[in-house]
């Protein structure tokens, strides 16, 4: 963010005048994710005019780049040099932008083990609810005022300030991957997927559905392949193709989602029992993500469930909400989150209840 950029001048003109006016804004770049959080109503705010990538040096393994840049042009420049954003973040639909990724806060298949994406996030340069152009951070991880803002600002959804440019580490790509299943029950793939986790195995993503347990390995050809001689399992010939359509929800599994059907994410601890919660359940990262497909799933049980187990439950997308999208926050946390939009946000003016209600 530079001084005299006539785009980032102009949005910080037009947030000036929503705050004077106490106009809400709702903030959008691709509209992937628009369904992901509680509905937004305010004047639209695009951000998709401030792209491209400022800076790339591949031997520091870092990316600078402008929110409204694709996630897909993205990836290429980082694939031409044998790199790749590691949290393996989710399209969901052409148009995926930056933006939209560090402001969602979600993350793919390899998150439990690279990180997720506010592991990976080294600066961010925003525009707050007064219309301030402020910068966090920068090419390593900085601590700010006692809160690590860069971090803060990952899954905020906005509400926190209008993402502008982002500096981001990014890992090589692995020199070989190899996809295995094994036929399972759930809470056999649940006790497997932890007790291989536990030891010094190329484990980077894991999802267990309809019976199946499939686990990637990446990393040395070497490794791989000892891993492979002590795991066993049967290979699985498209194994990209596979990770790719669980991180954008193109799994078959997804396919009543796509026509409306509710859609609840449960983040719970890996060693979570696997239970039967009135739908169908497909189940990441170690065991520690489960989505389940339930029509008529009780959201207060979800999350009573997802709470004794270390987590929370997210309805994370449904045709008509019969619940809050997000989990509610205990007193001390909604406090905190209260104090915080207070600060970035004195009027609330940024995407305006996208968050739930504040207190």
């Amino acid at each position: 963010m530079t001084a005299g950029d006539p785009i980032l001048e102009r949005w910080q003109e037009r947030v000036r005048a929503a705050h004077a006016a106490r106009t809400p804004l709702a903030i959008r770049g691709g509209g992937t994710k628009a369904f992901y959080g509680e509905p937004v109503a305010g004047e639209p705010f695009d951000t998709r005019e401030y792209a491209g990538i400022v800076d790339y040096e591949p031997t520091e393994l870092v990316v600078t780049v402008r929110a409204g840049t694709l996630l897909a042009d993205v990836e290429r420049a980082l694939a031409s040099e044998g790199q790749m954003l590691a949290f393996e973040p989710p399209h969901f639909a052409p148009g995926a932008t930056v933006g939209g990724t560090v402001a969602a806060g979600l993350s793919g298949p390899r998150r439990p083990y690279a990180g997720a994406v506010r592991d990976h996030m080294l600066g961010v340069r925003i525009v707050d609810g007064r219309g301030e152009a402020l910068a966090f951070g920068g090419r390593v991880m900085k601590n700010v005022a006692g809160f690590d803002v860069t971090r803060l600002m990952t899954g905020a959804l906005g509400t926190l300030g209008i993402v502008a440019e982002a500096s981001i580490k990014c890992l090589p790509v692995p020199r070989v991957e190899a996809t295995r299943a094994f036929e399972v029950s759930a809470d056999e793939g649940i006790r497997r997927v932890n007790e291989w986790g536990g030891k010094p195995l190329p484990l980077s993503a894991s999802c267990f559905a309809g019976g199946r347990l499939l686990v990637r390995l990446s990393g040395a050809a070497a490794a791989v392949e000892s891993a492979i001689a002590k795991l066993g399992g049967e290979a699985v010939a498209e194994g990209a193709a596979f990770w790719a359509s669980v991180r954008d929800h193109a799994h078959p599994f997804f396919a009543s989602a796509r026509d409306g059907a509710p859609v609840w994410r449960l983040s719970v601890r890996s060693t979570a029992p696997y239970a039967d919660l009135g739908g169908e359940t497909l189940i990441e990262w170690g065991g520690a993500l489960r989505w389940l497909v339930a029509p008529r799933a009780d959201a207060a049980k979800l999350r009573a469930w997802a709470w004794a187990n270390g987590g929370h439950a997210t309805l994370f997308s449904a045709q008509e909400r019969a619940a809050s999208a997000l989990h509610p926050l205990p007193g001390p946390l909604a406090g905190l989150h209260a104090r915080l939009r207070a600060e970035f946000d004195p009027r609330g003016i940024l995407n305006p209840g996208r968050m739930g209600a504040v207190a």
